[in-house]
């Protein structure tokens, strides 16, 4: 028999957030959360998105031993901004039991119907730089730190309970081209037309540190590029403080460009990253006693990247600006030594952002998907 117990006390949290790691032992692919700042979400106090989110989260029993997990959250703003009356799942997982599993998605559904929600969709987060999408494809490649690992077995559970694809996100796996390579020079020589054409320049930076005084146009310019994205809601000043604090300590700035427009306006920027895949699986997700250590050598030895964040203002989206801000990117990969690049996920109608792997060798391995299911 499964009992469903809700997450009430912190005790509780810890034991969720470690559920996967005993569940995905000895899986080379999985990739732990970084504790410290997953233990964060689960609290108003650390997680700006409460102001605008309601959320319960669940653990699956069975014999005294805990076989699964789920989250709900209720995004009040998304609901409001796109017209819908939806719940989300997040961060499930579950051991390949078709009764656990179904007793994890009706703690969800249950408490979806007691609000009048007309419908369930995940896995997404409590934003949209949250990991989202079940992965479908792609369970024999490397995770990274800010995307889902789940067993194979997962998509048959969601569809056995109802679930139907709403869409899919892809992953690219990016070579990067060897020194000399022709096509380098090309683009290059592109590159300076457009910057001429464009009357743009580069805000050059030599720590992270020297990134804050935009920080807010950052974020700015990433709700009004991804506004018509799925499930996207413009980020709040409070979020947009938290995401910088979390992540600025883990950027490498030969790997985050900016471009300014004539006004020292942000128009463009394009984030990559080290891989920190393998520097939290050796931590196993704590930055204590030694994890620190390995975090700071993938910093400073990056192998491979990791492709966040590309956004160009809509008055520019033709202009080559975001080809600009890849080979920026690359000139920096190619001198660093790093092999390859992963993408993040990208939306499968998001055309634009596919195009500008055409210059590349690529492989796209991967794909995710947000299920859905109508409850009325």
């Amino acid at each position: 028999m499964v009992e469903i117990r809700e997450v009430r006390t912190k005790r509780d949290i810890k034991k969720y957030i470690n559920f996967p790691d005993r569940l995905y032992k000895g899986v080379p692919y999985y990739v732990p959360e970084l504790k410290s700042e997953e233990y964060k979400m689960y609290f108003p106090e650390t997680n700006g998105a409460f102001e605008y989110c309601d959320a319960r989260f669940f653990l699956a029993y069975r014999d005294g031993d805990i076989v699964g997990r789920i989250g709900a959250i209720v995004n009040r703003k998304a609901n409001d901004l796109w017209n819908q009356k939806q719940i989300r799942i997040t961060r499930v997982d579950f051991i390949d039991d078709m009764e656990v599993s179904g007793a994890l998605f009706g703690a969800v559904e249950s408490w979806a119907k007691e609000l009048g929600l007309e419908q369930v969709h995940g896995p997404l987060g409590f934003t949209d730089l949250d990991k989202e999408g079940l992965l479908i494809e792609g369970f024999d490649r490397m995770g990274s730190a800010v995307t889902i690992y789940n067993y194979p077995y997962y998509p048959k559970h969601f569809e056995a309970h109802g679930y139907v694809k709403d869409i899919d996100w892809l992953e690219y796996r990016i070579r990067v081209p060897e020194p000399g390579d022709e096509r380098l020079a090309r683009v290059s020589r592109l590159a300076e037309k457009v910057m001429q054409r464009s009357r743009v320049h580069f805000f050059n930076i030599k720590s992270m540190k020297e990134t804050r005084p935009i920080v807010r146009q950052v974020f700015e310019l990433l709700s009004e590029c991804y506004k018509d994205l799925y499930g996207v809601v413009p980020f709040t000043e409070r979020i947009a403080n938290e995401y910088t604090n979390r992540f600025l300590p883990l950027l490498n700035p030969e790997f985050a460009k900016f471009i300014l427009d004539e006004n020292d306006k942000l128009v463009a920027f394009g984030i990559a990253a080290p891989s920190l895949a393998e520097a939290v699986k050796k931590s196993r997700g704590y930055m204590l006693p030694f994890g620190w250590a390995h975090l700071i050598h993938a910093l400073r030895r990056p192998k491979e990247l990791e492709l966040y964040l590309v956004a160009v203002h809509p008055e520019y989206q033709k202009s080559g600006l975001a080809a600009l801000l890849l080979n920026e990117i690359t000139a920096s990969a190619v001198k660093r030594g790093v092999m390859a690049a992963e993408s993040s996920p990208e939306l499968e109608t998001n055309q634009n952002v596919q195009d500008l792997w055409k210059s590349y060798d690529v492989e796209q391995h991967k794909r995710r998907r947000c299920y859905k299911k109508d409850l009325v």
